[in-house]
């Protein structure tokens, strides 16, 4: 499975080199081989970039503490008082 903080991709934005990591995410370069992990499809297979394109990628915040990331939108939120009629 993909690590929680990479950047999950969309396969079906990706050409199929791009999904097998025979080709850069951002350039399509395949030679060489991309080789820079960047992120990760929802499968949890790694997505590859070249060593030029890898730095101008969008790292991944790390949710902060408090602000909800994680739990289920249409539920309260911690400490949130439910009342059940």
């Amino acid at each position: 499975m993909g690590r929680t903080d990479e950047l999950v991709f969309d396969p079906g934005a990706l050409s199929a080199a791009q999904r097998d990591g025979d080709a850069c995410v951002a350039c399509h370069k395949r030679w060489p081989r991309p080789r820079v992990r960047v992120g990760c499809l929802p499968s949890g297979s790694g997505v590859f970039a070249c060593e030029d394109c890898a730095p101008a990628l969008p790292r991944p915040r790390p949710a902060e503490p408090g602000s909800g990331a994680g739990r289920p939108v249409n539920g309260p939120a911690p400490g949130e008082a439910v009342s059940y009629r």
